[in-house]
């Protein structure tokens, strides 16, 4: 795969190949790569080396050496539900109960591994797995994941940055008395346990977003943007507020009843595409079981 830009006449600073590289945030770590594992770098169609001066209007091709990917992640040939593609990213809808990634309890069947699948099925240039964005098992919706390692990178600076928006859907116990409303709360990792999180003063900082989009006799649906990306977040958070997500039986939830995981969905990501510039706004409607969970509970009403 290779990667072109054309030099514009405001790039006076990046006078070598090297300075113009470095301002697109192409690391030393991949230009080793390009040089040591079959890669190229060229201007104007002409193979060259990093401190290649630059003028405005010269081509420049980055060739991106092959990822074979790595024989520790398992194959699974589930399908994939997929939402967006192109050369450089792929956008999935997940379906709850599936992990995110192996782990020790589920080291087989995730997304992960069904990425897997789909790529060697496509017989793609790179065969590496790149996860940019997870999300829980019992969470379903939107996760990103990257065809080639500058690709992910790209992905990566965004988040860090809040370049990427992220929005939620979730229907949480009781009615919601605020139309709007910003859960501004450190979390940290509960004392005993690996897996539960807790609203904690020395923990990291964490912000949540939300409005009211519903209420119903005992629940509200809420639209939701993380500001931050800690685990279970909004879990952690809605249950501090005394709301916390239906069926979320780790967070207080009282009513398994009417829904058998957390009703949490990843409904809707967009961000700038770091090759193209353009916008790009991915959506995912809400799966069956949550459909189901609205219209009981709007009968309820009723």
């Amino acid at each position: 795969m290779q990667i072109q830009w054309t030099v514009k006449d405001t790039e006076e600073q990046a006078k070598t190949l090297k300075a113009f590289l470095k301002r697109r945030q192409i690391s030393k770590r991949l230009l080793s790569k390009i040089k040591y594992r079959g890669g190229e770098l060229k201007v104007n169609n002409r193979p060259v080396r990093v401190r290649e001066p630059l003028a405005a209007g010269d081509l420049v091709t980055l060739v991106l050496p092959r990822e074979t990917g790595s024989e520790n992640l398992s194959v699974s040939e589930q399908p994939i539900d997929i939402v967006y593609e192109d050369e450089h990213y792929l956008l999935l809808n997940k379906p709850f109960g599936v992990a995110s990634v192996p782990s020790a309890l589920y080291p087989a069947d995730t997304m992960a591994s069904r990425v897997k699948g789909y790529i060697r099925r496509q017989n793609y240039h790179h065969q590496t797995v790149h996860i940019v964005s997870r999300l829980d098992r019992n969470t379903s919706g939107i996760m990103i994941f990257a065809k080639h390692a500058l690709a992910h990178s790209y992905l990566d600076q965004l988040l860090q940055n809040q370049g990427v928006y992220k929005e939620y859907t979730a229907f949480t116990a009781d009615r919601i008395k605020e139309s709007e409303g910003m859960i501004d709360a450190p979390i940290a990792r509960s004392a005993g346990s690996i897996i539960e999180r807790t609203v904690d003063p020395n923990g990291k900082p964490s912000r949540t977003e939300y409005w009211l989009t519903k209420l119903y006799g005992e629940a509200s649906k809420v639209r939701i943007q993380l500001h931050t990306g800690r685990t279970h977040q909004i879990r952690v958070h809605f249950a501090h507020i005394g709301h916390p997500l239906l069926g979320d039986t780790l967070y207080g939830s009282n009513k398994p009843q009417l829904i058998n995981r957390q009703a949490l969905h990843c409904s809707n990501i967009i961000f700038n595409h770091p090759f193209t510039g353009t916008k790009l706004s991915v959506k995912a409607p809400l799966p069956n079981d949550l459909k189901n969970l609205e219209y009981r509970l709007t009968e309820k009403d009723h």
